[in-house]
């Protein structure tokens, strides 16, 4: 069993699921993912960070790179948080027949975050299963974590969001009628409502966009461009919209997901609407520039 929120399933959660599947494949065992919602400071009556990935996608990514593990949303209330660390041992060995468990090795758990992995060892010595703890995974600027990608998406930082993530960042939402400001620019979009991602720094970005199925797998759509934030020029308040190149579909009430490749500049005003379309044409093509190298770079 490996246990963590898993928000973003970045590649330190990634390098947990392969040791787990590993060692459990090792023991004879079936692998277990057990991962919380909602997001355990949320329980504890604190703002919670962030979301990076909802539950439905994130169950999704543990699945992509852990086929074979049964994963175990815990639903996460106060009276849960009050477990003692004890009393979080033994529902693993006893409500979940936990054999062995495997965690990063600054996993904290239990009343006050009481519990580490020392404590874990020996409680799974008492309880008989078997504890082990991987070291943290990182590159030359820090360790790979959650709070490392929601500080790069809000400094505009996205190749290293996307490096942390092993996967461009996702916002996903639902298409909603727009001011249709952008579609008498020449550049009709599509505006997201109800995201439930962090979304990056305000800038334009170049983006791979897919209408999501209510089931199977998302449909791409294609390559295109989109702003995030206030559209200074025109007033017109905090959007995130995006323009699919050469797509002529009627998207509305769609649920899309937007891939963020890569951030092309930050947002700014302009002198006008000539300026503003002029500058929307270009984005265009820093885009397409954008787009055909992270398709060359992934060959």
């Amino acid at each position: 069993m490996v246990i963590g929120n898993f928000d973003g399933v970045h590649r330190g959660h990634q390098a947990l699921l392969h040791e787990a599947t590993r060692r459990s494949q090792q023991e004879g065992l079936r692998p277990v993912v057990l991962t919380f919602a909602p997001h355990p400071a949320e329980a504890l009556g604190r703002a919670a960070p962030p979301l990076l990935t909802p539950l439905e996608r994130k169950v999704e990514l543990i699945h992509r790179h852990a086929p074979a593990v049964q994963v175990i949303v815990q639903p996460f209330d106060a009276v849960f948080a009050a477990r003692s660390p004890e009393d979080f041992a033994r529902f693993l060995r006893d409500e979940l027949d936990a054999r062995g468990v495997v965690v990063g090795r600054n996993f904290r758990f239990g009343k006050a975050r009481a519990g580490d992995f020392s404590t874990l060892g020996q409680l799974g010595q008492q309880l008989q299963f078997w504890v082990e703890a991987i070291p943290l995974a990182g590159d030359e600027r820090s360790n790979w974590s959650s709070t490392r990608v929601r500080g790069a998406l809000a400094a505009g930082d996205l190749a290293d969001a996307n490096q942390v993530l092993g996967r461009p960042h996702e916002l996903d939402g639902v298409v909603v009628q727009g001011q249709q400001r952008a579609r008498h620019l020449g550049f009709p979009t599509a505006n997201l409502d109800a995201v439930p991602q962090a979304p990056p720094a305000h800038g334009v970005y170049a983006v791979q966009v897919a209408q999501v199925q209510p089931q199977g797998a998302p449909r791409l759509l294609g390559g295109g461009v989109a702003n995030i934030g206030l559209r200074p020029t025109v007033a017109a308040g905090f959007a995130i919209e995006a323009h699919v190149f050469g797509l002529q579909q009627d998207l509305y009430g769609s649920r899309l997901r937007i891939s963020l490749i890569a951030r092309l500049r930050e947002e700014r005003a302009f002198q006008g609407i000539d300026a503003l379309r002029a500058q929307i044409a270009r984005d265009a093509e820093d885009a397409r520039q954008a787009l055909n190298s992270h398709t060359e770079a992934a060959r």
